[in-house]
């Protein structure tokens, strides 16, 4: 399965409207071959989920994650660029926060990023599928709580944090085709989840892992 990319200009801002829903591409490109099916497919499900390579400060939409550490405070990768993007009003209401433990997640304001909300997740250092897990888990109670209707997830734990991407993308898949199944009418009110990649070879492993948790049905 190829999927479509769009390449920023620096400033650029990408809308929703800007990003097909996977639902599109298995319509555009030829079913693939999938091995090891992990899910039934659910073309509802396919409406509501993207893969977009690029710059996620550059994203218009309610909410995207940060891959942050336990303090909140900011760093390097993702969460250095979201806090320079935003603004030091970021740090000001980060420290008011008082850290998150892993795996857990904070949400707060977006200041100058397009998107409306901020939801602060810390990843687990190395290899913890239960840990990992509890991010995505924790990042989608916040989308439900706050009555988000998108949401973009950037590649959690991968990088210095050391977690295979590989792996790290198999649990961000099945833990949230898990949450959509298990919260069906709350699922149904997002409109938009974004896997936002940045990497070439995050591109090709969501390409290869998405069909199998968000398979294409013979309706499609």
């Amino acid at each position: 399965m190829r999927m479509q990319q769009q390449q920023q200009q620096d400033g650029d801002i990408t809308t929703l409207d800007d990003i097909p829903r996977l639902e599109e591409c298995y319509r555009q490109y030829p079913k693939p071959l999938i091995r090891e099916l992990k899910a039934a497919p659910n073309a509802d499900w396919s409406e509501r989920i993207s893969m977009w390579k690029g710059d996620i400060t550059k994203l218009e939409i309610d909410a995207v994650v940060n891959a942050a550490n336990e303090s909140l405070l900011g760093g390097g990768g993702i969460d250095g660029a979201i806090h320079r993007a935003a603004g030091k009003e970021l740090l000001e209401e980060c420290r008011k926060l008082r850290g998150c433990p892993t795996g857990e997640a904070k949400s707060t304001k977006a200041y100058k990023l397009p998107s409306k909300r901020i939801i602060h997740t810390v990843g687990p250092i190395g290899e913890i599928p239960g840990r990992l897990e509890s991010c995505y888990n924790s990042v989608l109670k916040i989308v439900k709580d706050e009555n988000l209707r998108s949401v973009a997830f950037c590649c959690i734990s991968t990088g210095i944090y050391g977690y295979d991407n590989e792996k790290a993308a198999d649990a961000a898949l099945k833990t949230v085709r898990n949450w959509m199944d298990e919260n069906v009418e709350e699922a149904r009110k997002i409109e938009r989840i974004v896997f936002c990649v940045f990497l070439d070879k995050d591109v090709q492993i969501y390409e290869k892992t998405l069909p199998r948790y968000f398979p294409m049905g013979e309706e499609q």
